[in-house]
């Protein structure tokens, strides 16, 4: 039986990322082994969007050994789709907006993308912390109306996915990506926050591990969770 979720992710693998980055009003999100747990839960939800990314080696392979498919890791940090987006939107003139983390972290985070990419219009930016989802509601309508041609979203799991969403329904016609912890790293002066050598060896998730002490313990649960859950999707949906 082929999973909703891995069914969406293979249909984004068919995405090229220059489609990916010229059709205007969809959006995206990624997994990795502790999102799809969240995702499993909330499949509805998931199912909104437009496409799925493989958001790590562990689910690429993971995907690979159950399904017997090949799909591309593709993940929004500079290891793979954020230097893509970012040049492209730097070199065609396009804007991006971006939603994240807390106001002193995205303001540093934007002064760090605006040193790499002098050229890049940044339409935008706030915090990802909202005191009421009529406040929400208020950004969303904010966002349609300044029509940035990317959006960033990153708020943590479920909360980045379901503004993003919440934007599209208000009318966004531009591409909006989630991507988590992506701003907090990068205001740490962190751009590239991963070794040379820990992205050749595929290392990521170990070396966030050691790097961030928060993220040890739904790592350690997915470790558990993630094989099962996974399998017993396949086998008996």
């Amino acid at each position: 039986m082929l999973s909703p979720l891995v069914q969406k992710v293979l249909l984004t693998e068919t995405f090229s990322i220059k489609d990916v980055f010229a059709q205007k009003g969809r959006v995206y999100t990624f997994l990795n082994p502790v999102s799809y747990l969240t995702a499993l839960d909330n499949k509805e939800l998931f199912a909104r969007f437009d496409g799925i990314f493989a958001d790590g080696s562990i689910l690429v392979a993971a995907i690979k050994l159950v399904y017997g498919k090949d799909v591309t890791r593709r993940s929004f940090d500079m290891t793979s789709l954020a230097p893509e987006l970012l040049s492209y939107a730097e070199t065609t003139n396009k804007s991006v907006y971006i939603v994240a983390s807390r106001q002193e972290q995205v303001e540093k985070a934007v002064g760090i993308f605006k040193e790499r990419y002098p050229e890049l219009m940044v339409a935008g930016y706030r915090n990802g912390y909202f005191a009421s989802e009529k406040e929400q509601e208020e950004e969303a309508r904010h966002i349609v109306g300044v029509n940035p041609d990317f959006l960033i979203v990153g708020m943590g799991a479920l909360m980045q996915e379901r503004f993003l969403l919440k934007v599209k329904d208000a009318g966004y016609r531009g591409i909006g990506f989630t991507c988590g912890g992506f701003i907090h790293q990068t205001a740490k002066d962190e751009i590239d926050y991963y070794p040379a050598w820990v992205d050749r060896m595929n290392l990521r998730f170990a070396y966030r591990m050691y790097k961030e002490k928060h993220t040890r313990k739904r790592y350690l649960q997915a470790a558990f969770q993630f094989p099962v859950r996974f399998i017993a999707e396949r086998f008996f949906g």
